[in-house]
């Protein structure tokens, strides 16, 4: 640490820091645009200035910019002197003078950062009379407006999209004074981060699209803390909420997690909530044959109680629910008589996973850890499409070894440009990342080596790996001379490094890549490295539903089919997307009763004999547990309309209604069923510690979902009534529907919005974190529930799958993924619609031309008993007899790939397929 002197005042803050980042992280305020805590410096701005004094004696100093220098032991800077308070006027007066005046209708109104460093420097009244600049605005796709006269050329938006997220159809264009921040033409933005331009950007240059349509001030935005419920990852986000609807995702801070940054899945997929054709009421079929009707709660509820009464019911849960509502359904029927809703190869592969991360020596990586690993090996996982966040990390991961260059030549790591640049100069000026999957990725661009085989295949690559890492791991007898190279290649980058990681997950759906991948991890260890395993999950809790435990779809549908169970009960699944259509078909056609709870009509719900409208991840309450094992808690913002609640409530209802089924369950809260699942489930005892109890409160008083300038509570009805409302109850957090109640520091599970005095923008966070860039005080949210024993030795997996061969007249079938339209809530947000592809399948062009097809010809993909007929992409790194079909885009087919099928052009043509 070293001392600083701030205006004749002594602080004590980390060497080497710059001044910038230290006097914010001291809690002392200074103007910036340019720099921003992930990105670091590049001094575009000349905002930050502060005079340098050396000396006690000195008094006349120099100006120099606190982003762009370095903290000394003993340095004496001032913040207040009055030579860097014109300065710095002066600066926001050159960047105002082409800036509109119309800060009534930005959508950045209220919460601009360019409005706070405005007022921050005193310039109230612009002098400035003469013409502005203009551009013409470009279409940019359905997630972002543009609006370029806002434009202050901080250059954030530019170093963010290419420098930071790899993107490379936006860039910035420049004539004299001319500098334009755009695509080189109108079109969609195609990397899969672009919605961070709207927190990244200090003006309303890039605005989020969907929430100009139905525009509110931040002032009138109801916000709680939420987590993403796109993929496993865990990223923390803050739903905003006005006139009963999700207005739009906010990223919510995680240093261990998603840090500054969403991916555009999370950010834009919450639109199914808003949906006004949801069901709000439930629909019971009274006759077998008739359509399902509107029925009132209390109807709905005596007809389950009725059915349950008979003790013959079962509960399929879902990954896409929270804990406690999966916990409800399985008191309700029983654990013995609870089935975990996902297909055959998932749950044996999230058994897999919770192995080799409760019994292995690898540590699961946060995504800050992976980040911060100096060499990556990703073994048959499609990371931007399954899990884009952790993409993102990895992204970051590469520059590790651009960073010991800079230590080298003693440039501070925070002088982005200086760093780049030096890295540019070094042959090797990138950290080691191999990525070894069936098809290209949009990791390649910055991955040392790419290597294209079968799942299978990629599994023996990650075993001969783990074998040249440690001698005692398996080996693969027959490895030929062109894997064993890559091997080797890999093998001695992941031993160089000091933090090494391997990444894998559901992506192939192999368990032997899954096992290849803890070999490597776990010889990694035994060499003495600190090696972390990220195995990703597909969905928001599949990891807690695989802790939880239950029994498998397949025994849930012979329990049905062979008359042990007359009701079924499903939980916020579309069970089409979990098995076969045919065989969902005979379980559901085979049972006397069929009750969904749902937020969605799905084609499961559509065959429900009663539908009860569930709550959305907006309108409940709950424990989700990500990928790496991290439990963290949700919060409502919505108040639901109709019938409308929780699924957990609607079980415990039909508990009470079903008298002398089970045990007495006294729930009056979300406590309970949480409490009750901690005791019942010891492997996620720890769940009660993810956040608060209800019961939580300062000085007497809840937490205000409103922020303290929420206006217009009571014209918000006056359509309806003239008379406030009374804010409804909230029993089972300690959040409250009003603006009244405790305004100050906070746990960070409870901080509903980052907000402080002079700091209205998405920058406000600096004020709720000890040192900017780092964990919120008192520790990021959530808890881990899983970590490797301390005395844990490898065990390696022993079996080595075959090599590849191709087989006369058939295909092997892979899952492929899509980050837009393989997700299943996602791709029903209107925004996300627009970006979803048409179904297709994938062929190599050789394989394509032994059909005789070209691209967008029409193919017969037949898998079993499953046929359906799709147009062909060609997908020239796909290996030759192998062919991809979009998970989530073709019905139920991809719930059991990889597997063997046909497949034949429609047209009749030569259908030899491939050659063996």
């Amino acid at each position: 640490m070293a001392t600083l002197h701030i205006d004749d005042k002594a602080y004590q803050a980390a060497a080497g820091d710059n001044l910038l980042h230290a006097c914010l992280s001291l809690g002392l305020d200074i103007p910036y645009f340019c720099w921003h805590p992930a990105m670091g410096s590049v001094g575009a701005c000349r905002q930050c200035a502060v005079k340098e004094l050396h000396g006690e004696s000195d008094t006349r100093g120099r100006l120099v910019m606190a982003c762009m220098t370095p903290v000394n032991d003993g340095a004496r800077i001032s913040i207040k002197d009055s030579e860097v308070a014109a300065f710095r006027a002066s600066v926001i007066e050159w960047l105002m003078t082409n800036h509109p005046h119309d800060c009534p209708v930005c959508e950045e109104g209220g919460e601009c950062h360019l409005q706070d460093m405005t007022l921050m420097t005193g310039h109230i009244y612009r002098r400035y009379r003469f013409t502005k600049r203009t551009f013409r605005n470009q279409y940019l796709g359905p997630f972002l407006t543009h609006e370029m006269n806002r434009c202050i050329a901080c250059y954030r938006c530019v170093r963010f999209y290419r420098d930071y997220a790899g993107g490379r159809d936006f860039d910035v264009f420049a004539a004299h004074r001319n500098v334009y921040f755009g695509r080189h033409e109108d079109g969609v933005l195609e990397n899969e981060f672009s919605g961070n331009l709207a927190e990244v950007c200090p003006t309303g240059v890039f605005d989020d699209k969907p929430f100009s349509e139905f525009f509110s001030r931040k002032w009138d935005l109801r916000s709680v803390p939420s987590v993403c419920i796109h993929c496993g990852l865990g990223c923390n986000t803050m739903p905003n909420e006005r006139f009963g609807k999700v207005r739009r995702i906010l990223n919510r801070y995680n240093g261990e997690v998603n840090g500054y940054f969403l991916c555009d899945r999370g950010r834009f997929g919450y639109g199914f909530v808003n949906d006004s054709t949801r069901e709000r009421q439930p629909r019971l079929r009274r006759r077998r044959g008739e359509a399902a009707e509107p029925a009132t709660k209390e109807e709905a509820l005596r007809w389950l109680a009725w059915r349950l009464s008979r003790r013959t019911a079962i509960g399929i849960g879902s990954p896409r629910a929270s804990l406690e509502a999966n916990f409800a359904l399985r008191t309700l029927v029983g654990a013995e008589r609870f089935y975990l809703g996902v297909s055959e190869t998932e749950q044996q592969l999230l058994a897999l996973m919770l192995d080799i991360m409760r019994n292995g020596p690898a540590r699961a990586a946060s995504l800050k850890d992976a980040e911060a690993a100096d060499a990556v090996l990703i073994l048959g996982e499609d990371v931007p499409d399954t899990a884009p966040r952790l993409a993102l990390s990895l992204r970051q991961a590469v520059r590790q070894k651009s960073f010991e260059i800079a230590d080298k030549l003693k440039i501070p790591r925070w002088q982005d440009a200086g760093v780049r640049e030096a890295a540019r100069q070094q042959r090797e000026g990138r950290s080691p990342l191999f990525v070894a999957t069936p098809d290209v990725t949009r990791l390649d661009d910055v991955a040392t080596r790419a290597v294209r085989a079968t799942p299978g295949d990629i599994a023996r690559l990650g075993i001969a790996v783990a074998h040249e890492i440690d001698p005692t791991a398996p080996a693969v007898r027959d490895l030929p001379e062109d894997v064993r190279e890559p091997a080797s290649e890999i093998a001695q980058a992941l031993k160089n490094a000091k933090r090494p990681l391997v990444v894998a997950g559901f992506g192939c759906a192999s368990a032997a890549v899954i096992q290849s991948a803890a070999n490597v991890a776990w010889a990694l260890c035994r060499s003495g490295r600190a090696a972390g395993l990220c195995l990703t999950t597909p969905e928001c809790n599949s990891l807690g539903l695989g802790i939880m435990g239950g029994g498998a779809l397949a025994d849930a549908f012979k329990a049905v089919e062979d008359g042990s169970a007359d009701t079924l009960i499903v939980l916020e699944n579309d069970l089409y997307r979990r098995a076969d259509r045919a065989r969902v078909d005979r379980c559901l056609n085979a049972a006397r009763h069929v009750v969904v709870l749902d937020h969605v009509m799905t084609d499961t719900g559509r065959r429900a004999d009663l539908l009860l409208p569930a709550g959305t991840f907006a309108e409940a309450d709950g424990t989700l547990v990500s990928s790496e094992g991290r439990a963290q808690r949700f919060f409502q913002i919505l108040i639901p309309e109709g019938d409308i609640q929780e699924s957990w409530r609607w079980l415990r209802d039909a508990l009470h209604h079903a008298a002398g089924h089970s045990p007495e369950v006294n729930w009056s809260r979300m406590d309970d069923v949480t409490a009750a699942c901690a005791e019942a489930v010891p492997t996620v005892a720890a769940i009660s510690r993810a956040a608060p109890t209800a019961h939580f409160r300062v000085n007497g008083s809840k937490i205000p979902r409103e922020p303290h300038r929420y206006s217009g509570r009571t014209a918000v009805d006056a359509a309806v009534t003239v008379h406030e409302p009374k804010p409804p109850d909230d029993p089972d957090t300690p959040f409250a529907f009003s603006m009244e109640g405790y305004y100050g520091p906070l746990p960070a599970s409870l901080i509903p919005y980052f907000w402080a005095p002079s700091w209205n923008s998405v920058h406000a966070l600096n004020k709720f974190q000890d040192d900017v860039g780092g964990p919120l005080r008192g520790g990021d949210p959530g808890i881990r529930l899983i970590e490797p024993p301390p005395d844990a030795a490898p065990r390696y997996f022993q079996d080595v799958p075959n090599a590849f061969v191709p087989r006369r007249g058939e295909w092997l079938i892979l899952p492929l993924h899509e980050i837009f339209g393989s997700e299943e809530l996602s791709r029903l947000a209107p925004a996300v619609a627009e970006r979803v592809p048409a179904p297709y399948v994938a062929l190599n062009p050789e394989d394509a031309a032994s059909l005789r097809v070209t691209d967008d010809a029409i193919v017969s993909v037949n898998l079993g008993a499953t046929t359906c007929r799709l147009p062909v992409r060609m997908r020239t790194a796909l290996p030759s007899g192998v062919a991809a079909m979009v998970v989530g885009l073709s019905g139920s087919i991809g719930a059991d790939l990889p597997a063997w099928g046909t497949v034949t052009a429609v047209n009749g043509a030569n259908v030899e397929g491939p050659k063996p």
